[in-house]
């Protein structure tokens, strides 16, 4: 059964840094693209990050770029974004996707930013 788990989400203060994980199962990361995406409150959900199944093509949002970070280690099953600098307007759901033969999704894991 395919399965995408995101944990690390939570409270932090503006400015502050978080490090979301994305844990795969039923399926072969390893021939997937990973991306995350972010669902804030009032606004579309929008693509934030991009890593190729390869690992060597990376696409950021303009407003994240600098700050956030994704990475993947296939040997786990895992991707992450290593999020910076983060400010209250990027609170919100943050979910991952996985990109290749079929598309699945996370369930997503909330981000709240606030002191």
């Amino acid at each position: 059964q395919v399965h995408l788990m995101e944990s690390g989400g939570g409270l932090v203060q503006p400015g502050g840094s978080l490090r979301l994980s994305c844990t795969a199962s039923g399926f072969t990361m390893s021939e997937y693209s990973m991306s995350w995406y972010r669902q804030s409150p009032g606004k579309n959900q929008e693509a934030v990050a991009y890593i190729s199944n390869h690992g060597d093509v990376f696409h950021y949002a303009a407003s994240v770029k600098g700050r956030f970070t994704i990475s993947r280690d296939d040997s786990k099953n895992t991707a992450w974004l290593q999020m910076e600098s983060l400010t209250s307007e990027e609170a919100g759901v943050y979910t991952c996707r996985a990109i290749g033969a079929e598309y699945y999704w996370g369930q997503g894991i909330q981000v709240t930013v606030s002191k």
